[in-house]
């Protein structure tokens, strides 16, 4: 009876595309040998969402190890005293932390400069940086709170000497968005767009809305705002025809895959269901601008 009751439940679930638990309904390859990775956003607000991610994260990476966490900003909000950085990171994420998962934050609108110091957001006191985790792929985290001459040279600069076939930034404002709170952050899109576009930007993931929304993609940058970690704003999402896919009802994060050209997404609200998912192909031509 037992079995007969899975099998019913497992046809079910085809048929209403709903997940049951999070081994259920893997979407990427979880190849040996790829690079994986998690994306939270605006994650530092205590409480029922953030702890649901928090745990559905450590599920999920039972069976889809992702090595390393990057972070959109907003990290804490508030305080950031010593016991603040424990209470809205370290302990909601400690399973994680004590597995050697790393966290590589971006600095939000909610942040001080001082958590650029802290050890466990692994910016080596630097508001902007870049890290290369596996051959061919970087990641640029930007401050896009105060996007001066001195970090455009710097991003110009590694992007130009990046020798990347993947390079995938990090940052709070979102250039392009569909929320009615935000919006677009037209000031950052104007100074950073063009470097993207000279530099062969693939992919940037952002925060800011509380919410998560996929673009269809920019000049050929794809976009994704995953900023409802902890934090939701219902309703705020006015989806338009930059909209590929959104949510501003449920709390979620997103686990990426890459594999040689193809870059694959799974987003997951804190039930351990999907929401979104899909790959992204590199094209040869981009090589071109490495």
């Amino acid at each position: 009876m037992g079995h007969l009751l899975v099998i019913a439940l497992l046809l079910a679930s085809q048929a209403t595309g709903q997940t049951i638990g999070p081994t259920a309904d893997p979407r990427l390859p979880n190849k040996a040998g790829s690079l994986k990775f998690a994306v939270i956003g605006d994650s530092g607000q205590p409480g029922g969402g953030q702890t649901a991610i928090a745990n559905q994260m450590v599920k999920w990476r039972a069976r889809f190890p992702f090595e390393f966490v990057i972070m959109t900003g907003d990290n804490l909000y508030g305080r950031e005293t010593p016991r603040d950085y424990d209470k809205k990171f370290a302990i909601p994420y400690k399973p994680l932390l004590d597995s050697n998962v790393k966290f590589y934050a971006s600095l939000g609108n909610h942040d001080d400069d001082g958590q650029t110091q802290y050890k466990l957001f692994n910016m080596d006191g630097k508001k902007y940086y870049s890290f290369r985790p596996k051959l061919g792929v970087r990641f640029f985290a930007i401050d896009s709170n105060y996007v001066d001459a001195k970090q455009l040279e710097w991003l110009e600069k590694e992007l130009a000497a990046s020798g990347s076939d993947w390079k995938i930034a990090f940052f709070h404002h979102p250039l392009y968005s569909s929320g009615e709170t935000h919006g677009s952050a037209d000031a950052q899109r104007e100074l950073l767009e063009p470097l993207f576009l000279k530099h062969g930007v693939n992919v940037a993931i952002m925060g800011h809305e509380h919410f998560y929304e996929r673009l269809k993609p920019q000049k050929g940058v794809n976009y994704f705002i995953v900023g409802s970690s902890a934090k939701l704003r219902k309703g705020d999402l006015r989806k338009s025809p930059m909209t590929a896919y959104g949510n501003d009802s449920e709390y979620a994060f997103m686990l990426v895959e890459i594999d040689g050209d193809d870059l694959h997404f799974q987003t997951i609200n804190d039930k351990g269901v999907t929401l979104d998912s899909g790959t992204i192909r590199r094209p040869k031509a981009s090589t071109a601008t490495k």
